[in-house]
């Protein structure tokens, strides 16, 4: 099998475009003795004869041409492909895979592809959905490549594996039934809601986050109800069946639900972006950091239902 060279293969062509082995030289910044031995190594190497003697100048053989016509579409690709890695060193090109929470999809995640399609339409963004507590070892293993994370489940920052890029602190506010009599509350408390039922997960995250933030305000929070869906647990507070806390960048709308925010002792959740340590550079990546950042900084919170009217 013959082994091609590039270099040699680009000397022909060369030879093909000035005519003759000084010219040749000159543009190549090459001796000519150095090309006529580059050329003949390159006849051996393909088993034809590339040059032939035209009175005192060299003319191509009919296989040099052959040979040129096939080089000629490996030049094209090679340009090709020197200009996509350029692009993928400029962060331009590439795949990027993104692990996130299931709230953290349409606040963080979509917007910041949208602006990099706009400005960046060749890279490629993979989106995985997964559990907060996943993002790490999917990290780890190197199934995703950024993972957006919450705070309560990041390793420590001495951890060597990983960097961490803080994003944000999504106010969580109460989810109360439209009829609540602490709806028209101006300056709602967390503690006043200790008597009430509670609705959250029986166990995970967003469970541990509502035990900690009602703990932090004086108390345990009865829970009469449990659900991990938002629309499960608005539903059953449009019910009237309980209250709930919800993070602003999960609330939805409903006629039935109001969603007020909290005073002095508002609890908030900490969204962070973790990459492998030392990828935080790597040009891709870095456009995806910057994505979110710049969401994350512009992001609009829903805002907190106004307080019904006092009549």
């Amino acid at each position: 099998m013959i082994e091609w060279d590039i270099k040699k293969l680009r000397i022909l062509r060369a030879l093909g475009e000035h005519g003759t082995v000084t010219a040749t030289a000159e543009a190549l910044s090459m001796t000519p003795s150095a090309v006529s031995q580059q050329l003949s190594n390159l006849a051996r190497q393909l088993g034809v004869p590339l040059l032939e003697a035209q009175g005192r100048r060299v003319r191509l053989t009919d296989a040099a041409h052959l040979v040129l016509r096939h080089a000629e579409a490996v030049f094209a690709q090679l340009e090709g492909a020197e200009a996509e890695l350029a692009d993928y060193l400029r962060g331009e090109v590439g795949v990027v895979r993104v692990g996130a929470f299931s709230t953290a999809v349409p606040a963080l995640v979509v917007p910041a592809v949208r602006r990099l399609r706009t400005g960046h339409p060749g890279l490629d963004i993979r989106i995985r959905e997964a559990e907060a507590s996943a993002a790490y070892e999917l990290l780890s293993c190197g199934r995703v490549d950024l993972a957006l994370s919450l705070a309560a489940h990041a390793p420590t920052a001495r951890d060597p594996r990983f960097a961490l890029v803080p994003l944000l602190a999504d106010p969580l506010d109460v989810a109360l039934p439209a009829g609540h009599p602490l709806a028209r509350s101006e300056d709602l408390r967390l503690a006043d809601l200790s008597g009430e039922p509670w609705i959250f997960g029986g166990s995970g995250p967003w469970s541990e986050i509502t035990l900690a933030a009602c703990e932090a305000a004086g108390f345990v929070p009865e829970q009469a109800h449990s659900a991990a869906g938002w629309r499960a647990i608005l539903a059953m507070v449009e019910a009237g069946m309980g209250v709930a806390l919800v993070p602003r960048m999960a609330a939805e709308r409903r006629d039935g639900v109001l969603m007020r925010p909290l005073g002095t002792d508002r609890p908030r959740r900490h969204v962070l972006a973790a990459v492998r340590r030392g990828s935080e550079s790597a040009p891709g990546v870095a456009r995806v950091l910057d994505a979110l950042r710049e969401v994350a900084s512009q992001r609009t919170a829903v805002t907190p239902d106004p307080l019904p009217d006092q009549a």
